[in-house]
């Protein structure tokens, strides 16, 4: 008799860890090296060690999507986006964080949220986990925040969903972040919203430097 598939989800793994030290302390974060134990090999590995992140889709009464448009060095293009933030500031819940980013960088609230999705945005090189959630009833903040660097130029525009889920799989748009919370939520919609989390779930894959107890 054929033995029935495990249920499909990623399993943590605890690896004995020899030794771990910061290799370079960066401005914004670090990179970590980390000696580990794992198939009777001792094995060193370094990584990004990142605050860990949160993404807003914000989706109004006629399934538009607030985007935003800004400057990002490291692949030196404009690209559009979702509104987004570290979880930098200590014991700050990632929704409250969720809330913050909205407001400074789009200048907006919303009445109901929910989680959409968490992913990591590169397992092989950095413990960045972001999670992303859904924002609707939304409505304008009596005040505008000053934004300054990259966040200074920021472009909005207000999109349909379905224009961008075109534009993802024209490969159009390359932000993970843009990328996941729009097919996630052209799935979501598809199926009648259902499946999303309470906003205040628990998230366990959060480890990272600023997490919420």
């Amino acid at each position: 008799m054929t033995a029935e598939p495990r249920p499909l989800h990623d399993e943590p793994v605890e690896a004995e860890l020899e030794s771990t030290e910061i290799g370079y302390h960066g401005y914004i974060w670090d990179v970590r090296r980390d000696t580990f134990r794992l198939n009777d090999s001792s094995i060193t590995r370094e990584y990004l060690d990142h605050t860990g992140a949160v993404a807003i889709l914000a989706l109004d009464e006629h399934d538009r999507v607030l985007l935003i448009n800004q400057y990002r060095h490291p692949v030196r293009a404009r690209l559009w986006e979702i509104p987004a933030g570290l979880l930098d500031i200590t014991a700050e819940h990632p929704l409250d964080a969720a809330k913050r980013e909205l407001a400074e960088e789009a200048d907006v609230e919303a009445r109901e949220w929910a989680v959409l999705s968490e992913f990591y945005t590169s397992p092989g090189a950095s413990d960045e986990a972001i999670r992303i959630y859904l924002a609707r009833d939304i409505h304008a903040r009596p005040e505008r925040f000053d934004r300054e660097d990259e966040e200074a130029g920021i472009e909005k525009r207000w999109v349909s969903l379905d224009e961008i889920a075109d534009a993802v799989r024209a490969r159009a748009v390359q932000n993970p972040s843009l990328v996941n919370g729009v097919l996630s939520a052209f799935v979501a919609r598809e199926r009648g919203w259902n499946g999303l989390g309470p906003a205040d779930a628990d998230w366990p894959r959060l480890r990272q430097r600023g997490a919420a107890e």
